[in-house]
């Protein structure tokens, strides 16, 4: 048998510091439990043990703290965030069958060479899973070591055997006991002899193989005098220390293999923990699924007689079934852009519908009876294709999830009902080629209720109807819609941008002196730090890092620097966005992006296949892509841009004099602020003022310190320092808003809009400071930027509505955060710019006026 004893402490703290801080939305953390399963999984898959025992610490002082007091004494204790979630993780191991050791008085370290000691004992072999190098003293021909470790969030192992110690430390593992106890160990203040390091210990019990040997015989040693002073002088301490590190392999516990075999798990219980701890990824790993126990506590609570369960009819006639319901729950799987099956609830049945339905959904979706469903752009723009009018839609599980939860990567009906604790309705009979459609149906009607429940509680329905909802019918309107592309104008430009990078090659080659490949960090590393001498800023394992900011902090020090700068800026120019946007126009002439409605945790749209709001707009060279989209022919492009809406939302919520004061006579902000805050008239502001005015505006509301501020605009970190706290004097309403949202974040556990969008800030309440810095900054500005993002939205839908209720052939196409598109006519340029202004200038009703400013062109380029 092989057994895979897990070291529970040192692989948890491993997970904790290797993985960045992740909560449930009700601010419990998980990213330690998170990580610890994951590695488990690891080790399981690569081990394949035959039975597994996790070891744990207890709080009790252990033998070794009676042997000396100063054991350990220096070591802090696990941070909140990680302390809280040992008993969870404990209670989930249990639940899913894993055996939990542990013992008062002794360490897991002990533990885990007991269990050693068991194993090679009857014959078998034993991997031990840990995050230190403490137990290498117990490798020898039937025990391993997997030492483990996260980078980037993933978790790696290293196997450790006879041969890798005698490799890396030129002694057998167990002769590591006495190089520790001569070294001593700073983390667990053991003092070995002081002035040894670990070189000198491992040279000591290689020549000499052990302490033993090295006091008997102290005065014949071949070595250095002060050597031997310092042997002799700590004498008691090294063997004090090698009792101390030592793992104890005798304690008293069940140390045979067969006494660790996985154990049934409790799948009810494991649901109903790792569902509250929001781990749903994981839950298919381990084979929890949510149709393997009710979610309630009380499961014969939760058992319904067989005479409620839910009946399934196939290809009944819909019209008679709609004709006696008040509501209608349905959802409806595609394959592409076709409905492919259709399911609805009744109160006792599923009705199911395969070959008909589209008939069936064009009947439900025209029904005016109000409805629930899932993925509502979805259905959108099924209906907006088909010309398919959509009556009172109601509901939209997916979007209420985001609302709820905005950091969450999955909002399908299994995943929420897992969430919010609501089990699937038994269905007689189970059909197993539509299994996982019925059963979200089967919770979706208590999955809705209870999601509504949560909106209402969270004073968060207007968001959900009157934004959310009505939003998702503009966004399927803009994808059918798409943007036309000039492709003959971007193969050209593409042309053009193969030219410059021609150019700047041969620039490069000519100051290196040599051909080589520019886009190899290893080779390009070579030739700065090797043969040209520039100084290395950041070294990596496979080379010298060439990242753009080690060479921007490069630049003046050699001509090649600006032009490797420039090469690369004009190769992502072709590679990313010619040669990426060519691949994605369609046969219609057009690029059809998807925005994202449930992705960004500000609430902010987002936009992929292809990314059109990261259309670079900074340089000159990249700003010409827009010249390539275009209206069709005989029409024109309004682009509609909010102007300086953050500062405008900071200012109605800060309720700051000054700033209202400046927005409401129509002053340019940046060079009011930079009278201010230099205590000049306004006419005397020198352009280079306005700019750090600017850089201050936009800057404090992302907690921007003296240090980044004084980088941003060229100046002293001291001048910096004074522009920020000029600015928090002459607007100190600002300064109370950033204090008041702060607090309010740390008291309730979020922050949110003006228009109820909640951002969960966990990281307020961390111990670690630089992590709640970032909670500090992102508290700040998420009320700002979250409501930027509420009010483009809401102004999206009155556009798109106003210009279908005047019946204009004007359509609004794209979104790129403050900015809106809008494809029309040459007669109706009038009448949608006056659409434009008025519904964007009156999306909210703020303290000071909202200000759209509208283009006219033929291209984006020009109407911008």
């Amino acid at each position: 048998m092989k057994l895979l004893a897990v070291d529970g402490n040192s692989i948890l703290n491993r997970a904790y510091y290797g993985i960045r801080l992740l909560s449930t939305k009700d601010g419990a953390y998980t990213n330690g439990i998170y990580g610890f399963l994951t590695i488990l999984l690891r080790m399981e898959q690569e081990v394949k043990p035959d039975a597994v025992a996790i070891t744990f610490d207890m709080r009790e002082p252990t033998f070794r703290h009676k042997k000396y007091e100063g054991y350990k004494a220096q070591r802090k204790g696990m941070p909140d965030e990680l302390a809280q979630q040992m008993p969870p993780l404990k209670d989930l191991l249990k639940h899913l069958g894993y055996p939990i050791v542990q013992l008062a008085g002794y360490e897991a370290d002990d533990l885990l060479g007991t269990l050693a000691r068991g194993a090679c004992e009857s014959g078998n072999s034993c991997v031990i899973a840990t995050g230190d190098r403490d137990s290498f003293q117990l490798i020898d021909d039937c025990v391993t070591v997997r030492l483990a470790s996260t980078k980037g969030g993933k978790p790696m192992a290293e196997l450790w055997d006879e041969a890798a110690i005698r490799e890396k430390y030129g002694v057998d593992p167990i002769q590591l006991i006495d190089v520790k106890a001569l070294m001593g160990d700073s983390s667990d203040n053991v003092p070995g002899v002081a002035g040894v390091g670990e070189k000198t210990a491992l040279a000591l019990i290689h020549q000499y193989q052990g302490l033993a040997y090295i006091y008997d015989h102290l005065d014949e040693l071949d070595i250095r005098d002060t050597l031997k002073s310092k042997l002799r002088g700590d004498k008691e301490m090294a063997l004090l220390s090698r009792e101390l590190v030592t793992i104890d392999r005798n304690a008293p516990i069940d140390a045979k293999t067969e006494s660790y075999k996985r154990r049934e798990p409790d799948n009810a219980a494991a649901y109903r923990l790792m569902a509250r701890l929001e781990m749903f990824s994981l839950m298919e790993r381990f084979g929890v699924k949510p149709g393997d126990a009710p979610a309630p506590e009380d499961a014969a609570a939760a058992a319904r007689p067989e005479d409620q369960a839910l009946d399934i009819f196939c290809e009944a006639p819909v019209e008679d079934w709609l004709a006696g319901v008040k509501q209608v729950d349905f959802l409806c799987v595609f394959a592409g852009d076709v409905p492919a099956t259709v399911c609805i609830r009744g109160a006792e049945a599923l009705y199911l519908y395969d070959a008909s339905a589209r008939d069936v959904l064009r009947a439900l979706l025209q029904s005016p009876l109000p409805k629930r469903t899932s993925h509502l752009k979805q259905l959108y723009r099924y209906a907006l294709k088909e010309d398919i009018p959509v009556l009172n839609m109601v509901f939209d599980a997916e979007i209420a999830g985001y609302i709820l939860n905005p950091t969450a990567n999955d909002y399908s009906v299994g995943r929420l009902a897992a969430e919010y604790g609501v089990s699937a309705q038994q269905i007689a009979p189970f059909l197993g080629e539509y299994g996982d459609l019925l059963q979200d149906l089967a919770c979706f009607t208590g999955l809705a209720d209870a999601l509504s429940d949560k909106l209402s509680e969270n004073s968060q329905v207007l968001l959900f109807r009157e934004i959310e909802l009505p939003l998702a019918k503009v966004l399927a309107s803009m994808e059918l819609l798409g943007f036309a592309v000039d492709t003959d104008g971007l193969r050209d430009y593409g042309k053009m941008l193969d030219t410059e990078i021609a150019r700047h090659q041969s620039e490069i080659y000519r100051l290196a002196g040599e051909e080589f490949n520019i886009n190899s960090p290893k080779q390009l590393g070579v030739i700065l730090f090797e043969k040209l001498g520039l100084p290395a800023k950041k070294k990596t394992k496979t080379g010298y890092s060439t990242n753009a900011e080690v060479l921007e902090g490069l630049l003046g020090g050699h001509d090649i620097i600006r032009s490797i700068l420039d090469y690369r800026q004009v190769a992502k120019l072709k590679s990313t966005y010619v040669d990426g946007l060519l691949a994605q126009v369609q046969p219609d002439g057009r690029i059809h992006t998807t925005f994202q409605q449930t992705l960004t945790r500000t609430g902010r749209i987002s936009s992929t296949e292809p990314n059109l709001q990261n259309i670079p707009i900074r340089t000159a060279l990249g700003s010409e892509l827009r010249r390539f989209f275009r209206a069709r022919q005989g029409d024109a492009l309004l682009d509609a841009d909010y102007s300086q809406i953050e500062l405008r939302v900071l200012a109605h919520i800060a309720g700051d004099k000054n700033m209202i004061a400046a927005f409401q006579s129509g002053e340019d902000i940046h060079r009011n602020t930079a009278a201010q805050v230099f205590g000049l008239p306004p006419e005397l502001v020198t352009p280079g003022m306005r700019s750090s005015a600017k850089a201050v505006n936009f800057g404090i509301v992302y907690g921007i310190g003296a240090f980044s501020l004084s980088r941003d605009i060229g100046v002293t970190v001291s001048e910096a320092d004074r522009y920020i706290k000029s600015y928090l004097a002459t607007y100190s309403g600002v300064r109370a808003y950033m204090d008041d949202t702060v607090e309010f974040g740390k008291k309730h556990g979020y922050v949110q809009t003006m228009f109820r969008r909640r951002r969960y800030l966990p990281e307020l309440s961390s111990s670690n400071r630089a992590m709640r810095e970032f909670g500090k900054r992102v508290a700040m500005n998420t009320p700002i930027q979250g409501a930027a993002a509420d009010i483009i939205k809401i102004a999206m839908v009155r556009v798109w509505e106003r210009l279908a209720k005047e019946n204009l052939r004007a359509r609004l196409i794209l979104q790129v955060h403050d900015e809106l598109i809008v494809e029309c006519p040459p007669d109706e340029v009038e009448a949608a710019t006056r659409c434009l202004h008025e519904e964007m200038e009156n999306a909210a009703a703020l303290r000071v006026p909202l200000v759209a400013e509208v283009g006219r062109g033929e291209s984006w380029f020009d109407a911008k």
